[in-house]
């Protein structure tokens, strides 16, 4: 009996670690659907970024009460899956909390007390970050944009860190149970199991306590694999993807528009008057035009930001901050990178069904993100200064700005005629040359 348990744990194991690596590598090539970039330098500072942002969570405690929460549930999840080593040493070999045999009683006792003081916390921020989501009224939390399965998924999350957690309790308190009848061997400390659930299985007989300490045991082992797979579908992919977005994110200053070399080379052309316009310059040898200018559709991205899109908690600080949305506009920063998802979800799609991507006749401008979305951007930065994990959404609106320029020449009217005032007045205002000056006359 006991072989056929551990051979359905490990049948278990590898098809839940195989589904989740298959996931992965769906996201991987949609990610590489995108135009590569370079975004390999000052490695030290990425490196520091990303343990700082990612890992220390230093944005998160910029609104300490959300933050303070975060970081139980994200400590305290990622350590206590730690024991999922010793739960699959465990289930393959058929022994009890191995960890105790190599670390020693004293250790162990230390190490399972910690991890029962973490789920703690964990239970205590799932049920404030439950409360708060759909009792409190957080502005950001309940923006129509949420309507459905964002919030729905929200939820399921904060449903599944609590039910594991539950389950790890149980599993904990029965085994406490079993050690205190001598049925185990006494190993860890269980200082939250034993107080709050011990007591109700004090009545239990031997063959009781064995039951639900194992199907404690299974259920938080499959929970965890469930949990895993149910990632791809979610925002909280974020837990994974917040490590390569924060290492490649954009380490230039806020706002920097990233000149097209093209366009650099011809206005340098255009602007010495000795240059021979049929001559190439060698320093311009390189200065080739590309195919399309900015971005109508996912292709069009680069691969940071599609990984963005991938990568956003659906939170709402960019769209919290952001002033065309406070002022009631049709912009919300959120969605721009939700919407880039949702997108590149549905391209993805099209190629497991194809083989290839075949022309759906949509667009990422126009089909998800309208022109309306667009052109209400301040480009204020205030979204990107937002984000706790350093998205940009703000980019791949620059991008498809510059796609309506300069490859549909559909910029709104204010802008078009700021544009004409530059090239005839070399100014923005509507006044002839020879009167710019007028105003140093005194």
């Amino acid at each position: 009996m006991q072989y056929i348990d551990n051979a359905i744990f490990l049948i278990l194991l590898l098809a839940g670690v195989g589904l989740f690596a298959k996931s992965l590598s769906k996201i991987y090539r949609n990610i590489r659907l995108g135009r590569e970039i370079d975004r390999s330098d000052r490695k030290a500072e990425r490196w520091e970024t990303m343990a700082r942002v990612a890992m220390g969570q230093s944005r998160m405690v910029k609104r300490p009460v959300a933050g303070i929460l975060h970081l139980f549930v994200y400590v305290g999840f990622i350590i206590i899956n730690i024991e999922l080593i010793e739960i699959i040493i465990d289930g393959i070999f058929g022994t009890h909390r191995f960890l105790a045999g190599i670390v020693g009683n004293s250790v162990y006792g230390a190490f399972t007390a910690t991890l029962e003081i973490l789920a703690l916390l964990v239970i205590i921020g799932v049920v404030i970050f439950f409360i708060r989501r759909n009792f409190y009224g957080v502005k950001r939390l309940t923006m129509k944009e949420l309507f459905g399965w964002p919030k729905q998924d929200a939820n399921w999350i904060l449903i599944i860190e609590f039910v594991l957690m539950i389950f790890f309790f149980t599993m904990n308190a029965s085994d406490s149970a079993l050690q205190a009848k001598g049925v185990l061997a006494q190993h860890g400390s269980f200082p939250i199991s034993s107080i709050a659930l011990t007591p109700f299985f004090e009545g239990f007989g031997e063959q009781s306590l064995i039951m639900i300490e194992r199907a404690a045991w299974w259920l938080h082992f499959v929970g965890i694999l469930f949990f895993m797979n149910y990632l791809y579908y979610s925002k909280h992919l974020h837990i994974i993807l917040a490590f390569p977005s924060t290492w490649y994110a954009n380490l230039e200053r806020y706002g920097k528009f990233n000149n097209l070399s093209s366009v650099t080379a011809e206005i340098k052309l255009m602007m010495d008057p000795n240059a021979d316009p049929y001559a190439a310059p060698a320093e311009n040898a390189q200065a080739e035009a590309p195919s399309k200018f900015g971005a109508e559709d996912i292709f069009d991205l680069n691969q940071v930001q599609l990984l963005n899109a991938y990568s956003c908690t659906e939170c709402g600080r960019c769209t919290s901050v952001c002033p065309a949305n406070i002022t009631g506009k049709k912009l919300s920063p959120r969605t721009i990178l939700m919407k880039t998802r949702d997108r590149l979800e549905e391209v993805g799609r099209n190629i497991d069904k194809n083989g290839k991507f075949e022309d759906d006749g949509k667009k990422l401008l126009n089909d998800y993100i309208t022109k309306e979305e667009l052109w209400a951007c301040t480009t204020c930065n205030a979204c990107t200064q937002a984000c706790p994990i350093l998205l940009d959404p703000l980019s791949i609106i620059y991008d498809m700005r510059q796609f309506l320029v300069m490859e549909q020449s559909a910029a709104p009217q204010e802008l078009n005629l700021m544009m004409t005032n530059v090239e005839n007045n070399a100014a923005p205002w509507q006044y002839n040359q020879a009167d710019r000056l007028n105003w140093a006359k005194d």
